[in-house]
């Protein structure tokens, strides 16, 4: 980790002594992986760490007076949803070593690409009497930790309901419907939505299996993407302000979609994409399956 430079003294890293991440799952407890391939929106994460902080030191090396609140926090950022939050505060009083034990519970709603996990020692209170090389201003920094989870999995990786589509203007007996909505400059995670119809038992129990999918789970959750990935790129090639020179802001509709055919379709412009879909749909419709390697399921 690179040690950030501070307008401010700041303790050295061994003043804070970081266990690793450790994920709930249906086994217990194990360390926090760098990726978890089965993951999907339906998947709510629970973690936990412990930390201790040499409350004594920490000061001391800040230059702080020996009655300085403290405060050990932990924050997530997932850059898929582009959402974020703080996860923990625990402020941190008197002194010699104070062991803490972090808990973050998350929706997998809120998720999506990779979970930042950041953990820091700040300065809980303004110190008006601080010294000019101290931190004085409440939340100044003086540790911090970042580790990283990659979110992936079989699923699309946008936000899902089950319902009953008899109860919808869908067919009754269509397994799924990907809903887009608003422009290419609309936040992704609140322009796409997977249906899945409840009716549909095949389709909502891979779903519900999908953190641990059995073989014929897989084989469903490989058709759906295949045709949302279809749907999404015709939605894109269809909307004639998309092609590879635009400037979409990160984490919306229309750099989800670029990022796609990018995948999809790795060396190739978005004219020619979008020429080879109007010449000849049928074979275009063949490139997409090929190229989001329908059914080849471990």
């Amino acid at each position: 980790m690179t040690r950030r430079v501070l307008p401010y003294r700041s303790p050295s890293e061994d003043v804070v002594t970081v266990e690793a991440w450790l994920l709930e799952t249906e086994d217990g407890e194990i360390a926090m992986p760098e990726a978890l391939p089965d993951w999907d929106y339906q998947m709510d994460l629970r973690l936990s760490r412990i930390v201790r902080v040499d409350l004594d030191r920490a000061r001391s090396q800040s230059g702080l007076p020996t009655d300085a609140a403290l405060t050990l926090a932990a924050v997530w950022t997932a850059t898929g949803s582009s959402l974020s939050g703080p996860a923990q505060h625990v402020r941190l009083i008197g002194g010699g070593t104070s062991t803490v034990k972090l808990e973050i519970g998350l929706r997998g709603a809120d998720l999506g690409g990779v979970l930042l996990l950041d953990t820091a020692l700040l300065l809980a209170a303004r110190r008006a009497d601080a010294r000019p090389s101290s931190p004085r201003r409440a939340g100044s920094i003086l540790w911090s930790d970042r580790e990283s989870l990659r979110l992936q999995g079989d699923a699309p990786q946008f936000p899902m309901a089950v319902i009953d589509f008899a109860r919808t203007s869908f067919p009754e007996h269509a397994a799924w419907h990907l809903q887009i909505s608003g422009g290419l400059e609309s936040a992704t995670m609140g322009s796409l939505l997977l249906l899945v119809n409840e009716r549909n038992t095949v389709t909502a129990t891979a779903f519900e299996n999908a953190g641990r999918p059995r073989p014929v789970d897989r084989i469903v959750l490989s058709a759906v993407y295949a045709d949302a990935a279809r749907i999404m790129v015709e939605h894109a090639l269809g909307n004639e302000d998309f092609d590879e020179d635009a400037h979409f802001p990160d984490g919306s509709l229309g750099a989800t979609l670029l990022s796609l055919c990018e995948q999809l379709f790795p060396g190739q412009s978005i004219t020619d994409i979008r020429l080879r879909q109007r010449r000849s749909p049928a074979l275009f419709a063949s490139d997409l399956q090929a190229a989001v390697k329908m059914f080849e399921v471990s």
